[in-house]
């Protein structure tokens, strides 16, 4: 897109932030139903957004379109800072949220008042957790191995506060603080390929939850130390780290934690190679993702709704997995907001499942075509989650005489020492 050509100038130059929008998107190619999902709304929705001229517009929805599509903020009326922080925050967000109104500006640039503003959650847990989002927003353009000593030291931190609390309140407060960090720890050392750590780490967190006292967020624990588990292919624990969850979460379950563990579910079921089972937990994901609409602001610790994207993505996944094309031909269209998503460490995961079902369909050209861009990525950003799913797409190739395309992929593969 060229950002400098009159048509967007005049748009942002009057203030028709809607028509920013719809001109980026398509000229990338998104439907409005595509941008709708990434954002978290209604197809109905966006083409209001696009409609609104020159009037307010719900800032939280703009960033986020503007994040997907990678508008320069400025050109619909955002600072860049700012733009960060809604996108992914969200503008009324609750409990991890709110504390961070008017400070994730003081952690881009330390000349700004680093003052906190009052809130429900003040004090240290509200620091720790400013420095705790920041990290996070980091992670999608950082590689691991850069952010993970930090975080520790963050770690470390947040744990020694906790210990010296002197009320039970603040100390399950700052508990949840540290769940928090130690599963952010976890998640980089996952993307490592740091199988030992990661499990530390989510084992850690799980249990500074249950010294929080926060049953949802001990839900959300567990099932992050189940999709782990599922993806590594130990079906067992990840199912059964999911049935704990749900007892955690009891009858009142929110929409969005439901539909999140079913696509958790079905990708245990997938490594156990059970078709009818990943189906069926595909199904109730997407039935609880229809009433996710009815919970906003998503209920802390999820920071972004769920959408039928995710739902479509993880079937693209269990389906590559399976070795069943019709899965993967019939979830690539709803997923593909998820494949243009701007987390380009997740979207190569993602490519790579695609690969894989292209591989065993016989496509080797787009199989390792999606494969080698996957791996610029995981090469850029140093991820040996990637590179090795890589190496395991191409261990799942055999012949006497690989064609071009993929000695091709061979070289660069080999090149490659994290």
């Amino acid at each position: 897109m060229n950002w400098s050509s009159q048509a967007i100038r005049n748009a942002a130059r009057q203030g028709d932030y809607g028509r920013v929008v719809s001109l980026a998107r398509r000229d990338s190619g998104v439907s409005q139903s595509q941008l709708g999902d990434a954002c978290g709304i209604s197809q109905s929705a966006v083409s209001r957004l696009e409609g609104r001229g020159t009037a307010s517009y719900d800032m939280t929805i703009l960033a986020r379109a503007a994040t997907h599509l990678h508008i320069p903020p400025r050109l619909v009326g955002l600072a860049d800072h700012t733009a960060a922080h809604v996108a992914e925050n969200g503008q009324h967000d609750v409990h991890r949220r709110n504390f961070l109104a008017g400070t994730a500006a003081a952690i881009a640039a330390p000349t700004l008042s680093t003052r906190l503003p009052e809130a429900t959650d003040t004090g240290q847990a509200a620091t720790l957790r400013v420095a705790t989002t920041a990290f996070r927003r980091l992670d999608g353009t950082t590689p691991s191995r850069q952010l993970s000593e930090p975080v520790l030291a963050h770690l470390r931190l947040t744990q020694a506060i906790t210990s010296d609390a002197e009320t039970t309140e603040q100390r399950a407060r700052l508990a949840a603080v540290g769940s928090e960090a130690a599963s952010l720890a976890g998640w980089l050392a996952w993307d490592m390929n740091d199988i030992g750590s990661a499990r530390t780490w989510y084992g850690a967190a799980i249990k500074a939850a249950r010294t929080s006292g926060d049953r949802l967020l001990l839900a959300y624990q567990l099932g992050s130390l189940a999709g782990f588990e599922a993806d590594a292919g130990n079906a067992p624990q990840g199912l059964g780290l999911v049935r704990k969850a749900h007892r955690q979460l009891g009858e009142a379950a929110p929409a969005i934690a439901t539909a999140w563990l079913g696509t958790i579910e079905a990708l245990a079921h997938a490594a156990a190679g059970n078709r009818p089972a990943a189906g069926s937990a595909l199904d109730q994901a997407a039935r609880s993702t229809d009433a996710v609409q009815d919970e906003q602001p998503p209920p802390w610790p999820w920071v972004f709704t769920f959408t039928h994207t995710k739902v479509a993505a993880t079937r693209l996944t269990c389906g590559a997995r399976l070795g069943l094309p019709g899965w993967v031909a019939a979830s690539q269209d709803a997923a593909a907001a998820a494949l243009t998503s701007s987390h380009e460490k997740q979207r190569a995961l993602l490519m790579l499942d695609l690969a894989a079902a292209q591989l065993g369909t016989g496509r080797l050209d787009g199989a390792f075509a999606l494969a080698g861009r996957a791996l610029e990525t995981g090469a850029r950003y140093r991820s040996g989650r990637i590179i090795e799913r890589a190496r395991a797409l191409r261990r799942s190739y055999t012949s006497a005489t690989p064609p071009r395309v993929v000695r091709e992929f061979d070289d660069r593969l080999h090149g490659i020492y994290l």
